[in-house]
């Protein structure tokens, strides 16, 4: 039987997932927005730890800096993420209609042959009528 893995980081990585669509939703989805927005709440917090915590106020200065660097990284990365999706969502939408106006443009071509066909019987039969063969 194999040992139970562990499922922080399955935990952590949820969290940091809903921490950057937080502030991505908090900042209506701009990503430079939510990166400000960010380091303004981790201002805020920093200044009140370190009025709490005067002697521990270097590290989790650096550390939360730290943490903010890394979540606008992610922030970037999913950014890129949307975007190259939607560019290949676009593509394959471009691709269809492309597609589709050729089907359309056959069909058409289609009727239009048929239409002269029809017609150029109808002026056959009505010329046969007045003498004129053909």
């Amino acid at each position: 039987m194999a040992a139970p893995k562990s499922r922080a980081p399955l935990y952590l990585g949820t969290a940091a997932a809903a921490g950057v669509g937080y502030y991505l939703y908090k900042a209506g989805g701009s990503p430079k927005a939510a990166e400000k927005e960010l380091e303004h709440d981790l201002s805020k917090a920093s200044s009140k730890i370190k009025s709490e915590l005067p002697g521990r106020a270097n590290r989790v200065e650096k550390e939360g800096e730290k943490w903010a660097t890394e979540a606008g990284a992610k922030v970037d990365a999913l950014t890129e993420q949307a975007k190259s999706k939607l560019s290949k969502t676009g593509a394959e939408i471009d691709q269809y209609r492309k597609d589709a106006s050729k089907d359309i443009n056959k069909k058409i071509d289609a009727v239009d042959r048929k239409f002269e066909e029809g017609a150029e019987k109808a002026k056959g039969g009505i010329t046969s009528w007045f003498g004129g063969g053909k």
